[in-house]
């Protein structure tokens, strides 16, 4: 068992090096040592793609030493490592690495969707969307916030949140979203009400996972004024909320593309909180349960989970230099440039394996489902440039 410390703890270069080489070892050997579910060889149908915000393999082993219990982590028959630097700076924050994992494109820190010279790109979920497929987003930060913002918004600044809100009023590329940030929709500087925009535009609005119409095609779940509260206040909201959007989306015939963020993985590790940090990886795990068995039973969909970057330059170890007793330590209050894991189960996941950029993870999901992914990603200037040009006029 770890011990669960509050304790911050800085190392020499050399050092933090060594221990990013100690866990990417680890982590190439999880698939091979797993007991990995049975896989299938054809196009996938669905995909479930999972990201755990601040979540590396300190996060992921801490957790597991913490419950003595193997997690979820260990049924994917495949893993990698992915790097995850920004356009702009080696430590990315989560809209520059988002909009990576999205888009398949690097930009600065700080910008949703769009390339550093602030042209729009387009996501993967918008992809799917144009194939047919149903979307959806589930997180327990406002939906507005930099990872979930990535796949259906494009602004120069991630604080935009009216203007994501505004964005998503508009979309017609997502079907289901989930989360927090209620004010963002009707507490607006600019005193508009967009959940009562949203209803006239055909969304249903809901202020809770009790009575959704699962039927309804297109609706909103805003949990909350601000962040969803932390696991021990929500309980298994994000589960549960997993289960709903996937009884949505499952009903489509051609498919449908789901993003679900554990997103307070990261809160925590900003807190150097290694309690609430355990807890919401357990809570992360349950929802990757939910993945994998429903991509067990339906045999067509890709389960995808990795992370944005690694949050509090967390390590494991023993202060007495013992080799036992291994505890905590939090180096840093931010992010890192420590690289993260990437697991997948289902049809394309064996392209999951080896070091790869975080750009590179659209790709493979796009080619999983057979698409062509530098064609379905394509944009012009002349489609875009009308949008850049709104922004440029905005605040700031």
């Amino acid at each position: 068992m770890v011990t669960i410390v509050r304790k911050k703890m800085r190392y020499d270069y050399r050092k933090y090096l060594l221990i990013i080489l100690l866990f990417s070892s680890f982590s190439f050997s999880v698939g091979v040592s797993a007991q990995p579910l049975p896989q299938t060889a054809h196009r996938a149908k669905n995909v479930i793609y999972l990201i755990g915000d601040g979540m590396s393999l300190p996060q992921i082993y801490g957790a597991m030493l913490a419950t003595g219990q193997d997690l979820s982590f260990k049924q994917f028959p495949y893993s990698g490592i992915v790097t995850t630097r920004s356009a702009s700076n080696e430590i990315t924050d989560s809209s520059a690495s988002g909009t990576a994992l999205s888009c398949g494109k690097k930009t600065k820190n700080g910008m949703v969707g769009m390339n550093p010279d602030s042209i729009p790109v387009k996501s993967v979920l918008e992809v799917m969307a144009e194939q047919g497929k149903m979307t959806g987003v589930v997180v327990t930060s406002y939906v507005t916030h930099a990872t979930p913002a990535v796949f259906y918004s494009k602004v120069p600044k991630r604080s935009f949140y009216d203007d994501i809100a505004e964005q998503l009023l508009n979309s017609d590329k997502v079907n289901v979203i989930i989360g927090g940030g209620r004010k963002y929709f009707n507490q607006r500087q600019d005193g508009r009400n967009l959940i009562e925009e949203m209803q006239n535009k055909g969304w249903k609005v809901y202020d809770t996972l009790a009575g959704i119409d699962v039927a309804c095609r297109k609706y909103a779940v805003l949990a909350n004024q601000g962040h969803m509260p932390s696991v021990a206040m929500r309980g298994d909201f994000l589960p549960n909320a997993t289960k709903t959007a996937l009884q949505t989306l499952s009903k489509n015939e051609k498919g449908f593309f789901m993003m679900v963020e554990g997103s307070q993985i990261d809160f925590a590790c900003h807190e150097s909180d290694s309690a609430t940090m355990v807890a919401e990886m357990l809570d992360f795990d349950k929802t990757l349960r939910v993945a994998l068995d429903f991509a067990q039973k339906d045999g067509n969909t890709l389960v995808v989970v990795t992370a944005d970057h690694e949050t509090g330059g967390l390590t494991l170890i023993d202060p007495q230099g013992r080799y036992s007793s291994p505890c905590f330590a939090f180096s840093t209050h931010s992010h890192t440039c420590l690289p993260v894991a990437v697991f997948a189960f289902g049809p394309g996941s064996d392209q999951f394996t080896g070091w790869m950029d975080n750009t590179e993870i659209v790709g493979k999901i796009l080619n999983a489902c057979g698409l062509d992914a530098m064609e379905a990603t394509r944009e012009t200037r002349q489609d875009m440039e009308p949008i850049r040009e709104n922004f440029d006029s905005k605040r700031e």
